[in-house]
């Protein structure tokens, strides 16, 4: 079976099966969703307009339950930033699109009217349903009714009230393996656009599907073998089975760069409270529903996500990462992890990023609007996000809006997108990658904490982040997660011998380093068409010269270095 892209005009209600481009055929993920943008999308269009394009793109490794590479990129122009912007996820819609041999999905147009729509999808067609009785619901209540109506052997992609009104910090939920829409591709406002096309949800119906075609089937299974082997038996696997992301908590700490009070200080009082340690053993200790270690995807052997139980071991939140906890939680002052579990609860069900909304309420906080360690006074702030207040949709749009509505200056932003949790005055390396990547401040687009390098020096970083920003940007292409790589990197030739053996391909040990550069390059140049310029690679002035205690360094990268970064 070849492989289709799948065309739905939201406007039309039609949709269409094409062939595949030739120069789309060896890309998938943020490679092929950055190719799309530079062929379809004018770069300067409005990102919620008619012209922009919702791009579901699972990447090549997709859909053959291949350990932590069965992720979904999901992307556009973004309302955030202005520029490219590609967010994936685990859980099932990446597997389900494979399953259906569909390379891509494409949302394209814009209705005339407000009425709302499901977009059901299976072997046999597309389908348009109304989504009336489904508007004004969060994601914890849309899922249900849809999973009742449609069956258990469906994916689905969703939005809360957050992208229902078009706020720029919206993001698509996707369900994981137990059906609860808990995996978010958050960033750069993909909630909005989806909005803004008024899709409720797409439900992608699977169970006519069948694993995509192998070339070689032997030497598929040899290769996935091996890297198998070698990723179980890492030992940073073994860390993340058992702490998750919020192992995270102690190394950041240890390194002065965890944001504390609104980026003000690198080190926080109450991290061994809302360290991934702490985490598991609360956890193990209340029990029921409590779980540390929980696969976001089928077949993932890691198992770095969690279910985070209240005192009764009910569920409160999954799952719990350490992104949430930087920016909801010492980013506030705030050092409970029940509480930290309550407002990521509350974001999670409006379909909004956790990472921008924390970083917006720590500039409200600079303003006054709460004091720091205040989790009721935080989460009235996301009620007021629930109502379309004035102020909720100040907040709801994100950090750089609030602080430029409110008069705050220390906004810790790059494109317009907040920073995740590391300080980038202290690990600069990843200063270097939230500054010059084309996604805006990402810590997924090359985090370089566990490089073996003094880290509040200059020298160094922005050739320690070009390397690690085209490996994400090819482990991004491929599907894989980030912690993929520990397997990836023990298996030497394992990513080309699986390519390989799935496609027919003859790649060598460069291939991942060959398409994280390939999407690079056409992201850069979707981002210069839409009129960025290097004075866009920057990290914010006050960071150049504010001290960040205890380390009391400055951001000192060079723009010389900054502006060589992708010069390879």
């Amino acid at each position: 079976m070849k492989e289709k892209i799948l065309r739905i005009n939201t406007a039309k209600r039609k949709s269409q099966k094409d062939s595949v481009p030739e120069t789309w055929q060896h890309l998938g993920g943020r490679g092929l969703l950055a190719c799309i943008l530079v062929d379809e999308v004018p770069a300067t269009c409005e990102p919620l307009g008619a012209k922009n394009k919702l791009i579901f793109a699972p990447g090549l490794m997709v859909g053959h339950r291949l350990s932590s590479c069965d992720r979904i990129s999901i992307g556009g122009k973004s309302p955030l930033t202005g520029g490219v912007k590609e967010a994936n996820a685990g859980g099932t819609t990446g597997l389900a699109i494979a399953q259906l041999g569909i390379k891509a999905i494409i949302l394209e147009d814009k209705p005339i009217n407000d009425a709302w729509q499901i977009i059901h999808i299976s072997a046999e067609g597309v389908k348009f349903e109304s989504a009336d009785e489904l508007i004004g619901m969060g994601v914890y209540e849309t899922a249900p009714h849809l999973l009742e109506k449609y069956g258990k052997k469906v994916a689905i992609a969703l939005i809360g009230q957050g992208g229902e009104m078009e706020l720029s910090a919206a993001g698509i939920q996707n369900l994981d393996k137990e059906g609860i829409p808990s995996r978010m591709a958050g960033r750069g406002g993909r909630g909005a656009l989806m909005g803004s096309k008024r899709i409720k949800a797409i439900v992608i119906d699977f169970s006519g599907g069948k694993k995509p075609s192998i070339a070689d089937q032997p030497a598929f299974n040899a290769a996935k073998k091996s890297y198998t082997k070698a990723l179980i038996g890492h030992p940073q696997t073994k860390t993340y089975h058992d702490y998750g992301t919020a192992s995270m908590v102690n190394m950041t700490s240890y390194f002065g760069s965890i944001p504390t009070r609104g980026f003000s200080e690198g080190t926080f009082e109450g991290a061994e409270k809302i360290s991934g340690e702490n985490m598991r053993e609360t956890l193990l200790e209340r029990g029921g529903e409590s779980n540390p270690s929980h696969a976001c995807m089928p077949a993932c052997t890691i198992q770095c996500s969690n279910i985070y139980g209240g005192e009764d071991g009910k569920t409160l939140v999954s799952p719990l990462e350490y992104e949430t906890i930087g920016l909801l939680g010492s980013n506030l002052g705030i050092d409970d992890l029940d509480t930290v579990a309550r407002l990521n609860w509350e974001l999670n069900d409006l379909g909004l990023d956790t990472i921008e909304i924390g970083a917006a309420l720590g500039v409200a906080a600079q303003a006054g609007l709460l004091d720091w360690n205040d989790g009721t006074r935080a989460l009235q702030l996301v009620s007021d996000i629930k109502t379309g207040s004035p102020l909720g949709r100040i907040l709801g749009n994100g950090a750089a809006t609030t602080g430029k509505v409110l008069g705050v200056e220390r906004v810790p932003v790059v494109k317009g997108q907040a920073m995740p949790a590391y300080d980038p005055r202290a690990i600069k390396g990843t200063g270097v990658t939230f500054a010059t990547s084309p996604q805006g401040a990402d810590h997924t687009c090359g985090l370089t904490i566990r490089a073996k390098i003094k880290h509040t020096e200059p020298e160094g970083q922005a050739e320690l982040s070009r390397g690690s920003q085209i490996n994400m940007a090819g482990f991004d292409t491929l599907g894989a997660c980030l912690f993929a790589g520990f397997g990836f990197a023990a298996a030497t030739g394992s990513i080309a011998a699986l390519l390989n053996a799935r496609y027919g391909w003859d790649v060598d040990e460069n291939i991942l380093q060959e398409l994280g550069k390939e999407t690079l390059k056409l992201e850069r140049k979707f981002n210069r068409l839409a009129g960025f310029t290097p004075a866009d690679d920057r990290l914010p002035e006050w960071m150049t010269r504010e001290t960040l205690p205890p380390t009391n360094a400055v951001f000192d990268v060079s723009d010389e270095d900054l502006d060589n970064v992708f010069k390879w």
